[in-house]
């Protein structure tokens, strides 16, 4: 963000960039949770990696159909 405030000093981009990377985060929180749990649980690194990546994709492409359809700035 200070990067972005200091080349282009629009606060504007910068509010949108700000709410835009917001709504782009909560589809990766699952995974956050999912990973760990499956990793406790005895499966393997690389399924449980794969397992907590397969449904955050799935979010990020229901999230990008949905953000036009709700307003959200993107």
């Amino acid at each position: 963000m200070i990067w972005l405030w200091h080349d282009a000093r629009d606060p504007i981009r910068l509010a949108d960039h700000s709410a835009a990377t917001f709504w782009y985060v909560l589809p990766s929180l699952p995974m956050f949770l999912l990973v760990p749990v499956l990793l406790r649980h005895g499966v393997t690194f690389w399924l449980a990696l794969g397992a907590g990546c397969a449904p955050t994709i799935l979010l990020y492409l229901a999230m990008t159909w949905a953000d036009p359809r709700l307003g959200l700035p993107v």
